[in-house]
């Protein structure tokens, strides 16, 4: 069953189907006649031919273009080459970019749909848990500067979200585990039967059953749509979504974005944005166990890395989420209402010393 983002004349569906498919769905939805598929040079070997026929199949013109994987690309200087392969290729204001890949390749194509023209179409197919549950939805496009990650962005709904859950056969261990630090977040800001759900059935998770995986994803994505529906620009609760993300963030960028995928960053983020919960009697005990417990059943690390606490604070204020040099993060109490709290930087310390 399809599930619907309900932004008024925005909407979009969000498409569960095989790629094979995806030509044939997206002639629902989608008006252009031309495609500029952006992918890495990852996926490129699995699926960009499959989706290419599918494209084609429907009578549009396909083009494409591969960046090199992983979040060193998401950069500026990636995106100027993708904003002039596309003047190059003739796109113009009907023509649609289609994202095949994770989170970084939906990103910057968002990014550089949002861009081209002041504007134009673009449709998400992810590959990834990660952005089949979370950065495939809702329209934050961004690239990073070195100093701080997805700085440089906008709001760019894409026009549809194709998820084929078999692509997460193709999948490495690792990035499994990364998606579920996102998934885990939703059962823990929005839905205690799903966070006790996640509980039973992590280890189908990770074996790669597909029923699990497909309601897993499913329910992700229906609590996303739900809270963008209600809040498209983050002025308000919208801003749930980035719990665990504010120390994540810090810890990317102090790492170089090379350590730690986005997941792990969140899942210790997740930690100790928990730890300040429970220091402000905000969660019980038992509550704090249990998310410590899940991340850790999830195969996710859960120590914030040793750095020097001058640097801690730069990355936490120059985050796009600070406000006046004060830090912000989103925590959620007992009853998993959304609480935007202003943190004092000795509370920071505190949990991380």
């Amino acid at each position: 069953m399809d599930l619907i983002v309900e932004l008024g004349k925005r909407s979009y569906p969000i498409i569960f189907c095989d790629i094979d498919e995806a030509g044939q769905r997206l002639t629902e939805c989608v008006k252009s006649k031309k495609f500029m598929v952006i992918t890495d040079d990852n996926v490129e070997k699995y699926y960009l031919k499959d989706i290419c026929r599918s494209l084609e199949s429907q009578g549009y013109e396909v083009v494409t273009s591969v960046i090199p994987a992983g979040e060193e690309s998401k950069t500026m200087e990636t995106a100027k080459g993708l904003l002039q392969q596309a003047l190059k290729y003739g796109l113009d204001r009907t023509s649609c970019i289609a994202a095949l890949g994770g989170g970084v390749v939906g990103d910057i194509s968002g990014f550089v749909a949002a861009t081209y023209m002041r504007g134009i179409d673009f449709v998400q197919i992810p590959t990834t848990l990660l952005a089949q549950v979370d950065s495939s939805v809702g329209g934050k496009v961004a690239v990073n500067l070195p100093e701080a990650k997805n700085i440089v962005g906008a709001f760019h709904q894409p026009r549809a979200v194709i998820v084929d859950v078999k692509t997460l056969k193709t999948l490495p261990e690792r990035e499994l585990k990364t998606g579920l630090a996102e998934v885990i977040k939703y059962g823990v800001i929005r839905d205690k039967g799903f966070f006790q759900w996640l509980d039973i059935h992590m280890e189908d998770l990770l074996a790669l059953d597909m029923e699990a995986l497909k309601y897993a994803i499913k329910r992700s994505c229906e609590i996303k749509a739900e809270i963008v529906g209600q809040d498209e620009t983050e002025q308000g609760l919208r801003a749930v979504l980035n719990f665990g993300h504010t120390l994540g963030h810090a810890l990317e960028a102090l790492t170089d974005y090379k350590k730690y995928t986005h997941g792990e960053a969140v899942a210790i983020g997740m930690v100790y944005a928990s730890k300040i919960a429970l220091n402000r009697k905000m969660i019980s005990q038992q509550f704090y166990d249990e998310i410590l417990k899940l991340i850790k059943k999830a195969g996710l690390p859960t120590v914030f890395d040793d750095f020097p606490f001058e640097e801690v604070l730069n990355k936490l204020t120059s985050d796009k989420k600070a406000y006046n040099g004060r830090i912000i993060f989103a925590l959620v109490d007992e009853n998993r209402n959304f609480i935007k709290a202003e943190i004092h930087p000795d509370e920071i310390k505190s949990v991380l010393y």
